[in-house]
């Protein structure tokens, strides 16, 4: 368990990216969301690693890339990871898929701080676009299912507030563990 990272997870639309955002111009590290940048790319190349196309090949793709984020991370500062490698994990669980074994081995060899911190679905903040395509039901299942996994593999999942993105980070900097 590396302590000083720190995993800001949730279902998508309920601000992880803002909050995210709000930490950075704290002059906190933080690593953004592998999944949108891997929809990004896939999109401007005509790939087809899309969750909405082969999910397959996307997931290995998130793997691939959270996995890297880890390694690459600071591990003597606070870091603050926009999903981490459970998500991937979850994300199996969205389309009721098998979890791959390297998923598994993933989330259990790669470990993150205790502390996790999860947003709840937030219906009067979230939006749809072009990367973000699920509805309002699948956003909270998927907010429920990202709860349930990170405590399957034994972190403390600890609920940010509904409030500002300034309150929020102020939450999480309150919870942190004084460790550095």
């Amino acid at each position: 368990m590396i302590n000083n990272l720190y995993i800001i997870t949730g279902g998508p639309g309920c601000g992880k990216t803002t909050l995210i955002e709000k930490l950075k111009q704290y002059g906190y590290n933080c690593i953004d969301e592998a999944a949108r940048s891997i929809i990004q790319e896939q999109v401007k190349n005509n790939g087809d690693a899309l969750p909405w196309k082969n999910t397959f090949k996307y997931k290995q793709l998130m793997l691939q890339k959270s996995i890297e984020d880890y390694t690459k991370a600071n591990k003597e500062s606070i870091t603050f990871f926009d999903r981490g490698i459970p998500d991937t994990v979850c994300y199996s669980k969205v389309l009721n898929k098998e979890i791959t074994p390297e998923e598994n081995l993933a989330s259990i060899t790669y470990r993150y701080n205790k502390k996790v911190f999860w947003l709840p679905p937030w219906k009067e903040i979230y939006t749809t676009d072009s990367e973000r395509k699920q509805n309002w039901t699948e956003a909270k299942r998927t907010a429920f299912l990202m709860q349930e996994t990170y405590l399957n593999y034994g972190y403390e999942v600890i609920k940010i507030p509904k409030t500002t993105p300034k309150e929020r980070a102020l939450f999480i900097l309150d919870n942190l563990d004084n460790i550095q």
